[in-house]
């Protein structure tokens, strides 16, 4: 056992660190906080002929203004299932259609609704610690084992240390992402 393994432990362990904030901000960026964000449309399915389809792939997406999201469907014949499946994804919208798009007015949070969204942010962030807490057990279990396997001690008490560093250094990017959210979302 050599340094050189005690770096694979740590790069792994960071890797995967870093993949739970990547999935923290994206769960983030479907969660509203006032504004309209095409982004919130995520995740809404579409019935393209018998298929399911991502929205994004039978509709251009837009948002001219802050209250509005524009969907604007490739084929005219899809404004019914695009209508119904915003409807479906029970979002809290009200889609309207022209007859050439679908008009989503997005409507102000009440003070209720601020604190749901909020509780919803805090669950996605303790989410992603637990899975960055994961990610550090799992490093310094590994340590373990190599320092049964001849790792010196003192390499070892190390890589644990650095173990720890990063993941403070992950928990803070999570509190920091939380806090902007909240931030955004308390804003009127």
């Amino acid at each position: 056992m050599n340094i050189e393994d005690t770096k694979k432990v740590l790069d792994t362990a960071e890797s995967k660190m870093e993949k739970a904030i990547e999935h923290l901000v994206n769960e983030l960026r479907v969660i509203r906080a006032g504004r309209a964000n095409p982004a919130m449309l995520s995740g809404i399915m579409v019935d393209y002929y018998g298929t399911m389809t991502p929205l994004n792939q039978v509709a251009s997406i837009g948002s001219p203004d802050a209250r509005t999201i524009v969907v604007q469907p490739w084929e005219k014949k899809m404004i019914d299932p695009i209508e119904k499946a915003i409807m479906a994804a029970n979002l809290g919208f009200n889609p309207q259609n022209n007859g050439e798009s679908v008009r989503i007015m997005v409507p102000p949070l009440t003070e209720e609704r601020r604190k749901e969204l909020i509780k919803q942010v805090k669950h996605e962030g303790e989410n992603a610690k637990v899975s960055i807490r994961n990610s550090r057990r799992d490093a310094i279990e590994e340590i373990k084992k190599m320092q049964k396997d001849g790792l010196p001690e003192d390499a070892a008490k190390d890589a644990e240390a650095k173990v720890q560093k990063i993941t403070d250094n992950h928990n803070k990017k999570v509190d920091e992402i939380l806090q902007k959210k909240e931030q955004e979302i308390l804003t009127v």
